[in-house]
């Protein structure tokens, strides 16, 4: 119980340090990487985290004002309706007794009680028992973009089972504009033609002879982005900024008829939890965020990018590389005999990245035909294996395969949207389920909402010219050479977003919550470092974390 206690106090360092993990102890090995996964470690004192135990504390209102773009909230509770679950089965069977699949009607704008437009949100409940538990977990994986439906089918009850001891229930949400919620925000109409899109765009500018032009060229596909989505949604792009995503949160608390809200939410998900505590202070029940992101960076297109790059060059240098040289060659291609180093294999992939940049490689595979492997490719493919150490045995035999000059695994490892192998259901992340009474799986994904995001948090940020940008991109690889043009492509679409949204939160961090908030950093993150959690914990006060 005293380790408990300490947690719930706000102690982000030893919850760090509880959860770090231990690249000096050997736990990620390479010899058994195909059935173990680079997960978060349960804390010890997390099975009762979400406790009914109460500890209400004098509640602060956030006041509409100068500084501040919040309003009454004026979702009457006949508007967001109750939720219409019927039972529905994952992975295609099975006992659905403990599922529950439906959809909550908010409304599209918060700030317009004149307006009767709706957004429908796909919900998908793990339920522990034949009734509705007491208290119940909202879950939310991160993003933007990220399904809560297929986080919920995925993870529901191990979450229900390692956070609560089986006694509450689990409920994930797609938010406005993702997966299953309606209108989903996808600016094409097939994903054939976003990968096409995809390709035409994914030129990083230090590949590029002439950085300038070639940022002339990004940004005039930006703008084209945005004005196909403008043609395709009106002006729905005004209400999809994490103020109003942490609004529909609270018509789902509401919805289930819960004085407080309870959460578990990650990544980009702890920016919502963050701007929920200071919109609802008063309502903020048992709140655990992990992988924290620094919400009120995310003013400024500068904050969102520069704070999302997050420890990729520790994660792979130590992670990845360093993992390559405990296992050896027998368990990791990389390791080409028992001496190499984690200098001699930094030299060596940092040297395949610096001829990439200049040659790219072609290459041809037995089922997907010709292609090219370039710097953009690799470097993708590296970010997205950081989260799942399960690939890093076939992501260093792409290295080793690529110094050879062999481009035909990479080529296999490249993610596209549109793929004739998988169905569009299992790619949606509703397995094997046609949706349910009132949601159906999309046609296509809806990947341009991480930017509609991105934007609308920092929509009023200042201005800036190209010769701006293209300084910011250069700070941004210096900082990051592995994640800075990754993350500044997620920003500088914004320099052409033009759309007046609806609400964003300009508030302070600082108001009295009616429980604390346990905030969750680890030090090998690469997109939310332990930097972000220590971060949060300073601004949001004394005794809120």
């Amino acid at each position: 119980m005293e380790e408990k206690r300490s947690l719930l106090e706000g102690d982000v360092e030893a919850a760090a340090t509880r959860r770090h993990l231990s690249l000096s102890q050997s736990t990620i090995r390479w010899a058994r990487a195909g059935k173990a996964m680079l997960v978060l470690a349960i804390l010890a004192a997390s099975s009762h985290m979400f406790d009914t135990m109460t500890s209400p504390r004098s509640a602060a209102r956030v006041e509409a004002g100068t500084g501040h773009r919040i309003v009454p909230h004026p979702n009457d509770p006949s508007l967001g309706g109750p939720f219409s679950l019927v039972p529905c089965y994952p992975n295609g069977g099975g006992n659905s007794s403990h599922w529950k699949c439906g959809y909550l009607d908010v409304p599209l704008d918060y700030t317009n009680k004149s307006d009767s437009r709706t957004a429908r949100l796909a919900v998908v409940m793990y339920q522990v028992g034949e009734k509705k538990s007491e208290k119940t977990v909202v879950i939310n994986p991160g993003g933007p973009g990220g399904s809560g439906t297929y986080y919920s089918l995925r993870a529901g009850e191990t979450i229900s089972r390692n956070y609560t001891d089986h006694t509450m229930d689990i409920l994930g949400f797609d938010p406005r504009g993702v997966n299953m919620s309606t209108p989903s925000w996808s600016c094409f109409q097939q994903d054939g033609y976003r990968d096409r899109w995809t390709a035409l765009t994914s030129q990083f500018p230090e590949t590029s002879k002439t950085p300038i032009e070639h940022l002339r060229l990004t940004d005039a596909y930006a703008t084209a982005t945005w004005s196909a989505c403008e043609n395709t949604f009106g002006d729905m792009g005004r209400f999809l900024s994490t103020a109003f995503v942490a609004r529909d949160v609270d018509s789902i608390r509401e919805a289930l008829g819960e004085e407080t809200l309870n959460a578990y939410m990650v990544s980009y998900g702890t920016n919502i939890g963050v701007i929920y505590s200071q919109m609802f202070p008063d309502r903020v029940g048992r709140m655990l965020l992990d992988g924290v992101d620094p919400a009120d960076q995310a003013r400024t297109v500068e904050g969102w990018g520069k704070s999302a790059i997050g420890d990729i060059e520790k994660a792979f240098i130590e992670g990845v590389l360093g993992e390559c040289v405990r296992a050896g060659p027998k368990a990791c291609a990389l390791a080409k005999d028992e001496h190499i180093t984690v200098d001699d294999l930094k030299n060596s992939t940092y040297a395949l990245f610096d001829r990439l940049k200049t040659y790219p490689l072609p290459a041809t595979h037995p089922k997907l035909g010709p292609g090219v492997i370039t710097y953009e490719t690799v470097d993708s493919i590296i970010y997205s294996a950081l989260y799942n150490s399960a690939s890093w045995p076939m992501l260093a035999r792409m290295l080793s395969e690529l110094q050879d000059g062999n481009g035909t695994l990479a080529l296999q490892m490249q993610s596209w949207n549109f793929d004739p192998l998988l169905s569009k259901k299992k790619k949606r992340g509703g397995g094997d389920s046609p949706g349910w009474a009132g949601v159906h799986v999309p046609e296509t994904s809806s990947e341009e909402l991480t930017s509609a995001v991105v934007c609308s948090d920092s929509y009023d940020s200042p201005r800036h010219n190209l010769s701006w940008w293209n300084e910011l991109q250069a700070e941004m690889v210096q900082q990051s050479p592995l994640g800075g043009s990754m993350n500044w492509e997620y920003v500088i679409g914004c320099r052409s977003f033009k759309t007046k949204v609806a609400e964003v939160y300009r508030g302070t961090f600082n108001h009295t919550l009616r429980n604390p908030i346990l905030l969750i950093g680890e030090t090998h993150d690469p997109a939310t470092p332990l930097r972000g959690a220590r971060h949060i914990h300073d601004i949001l006060g004394r005794g809120n974390s």
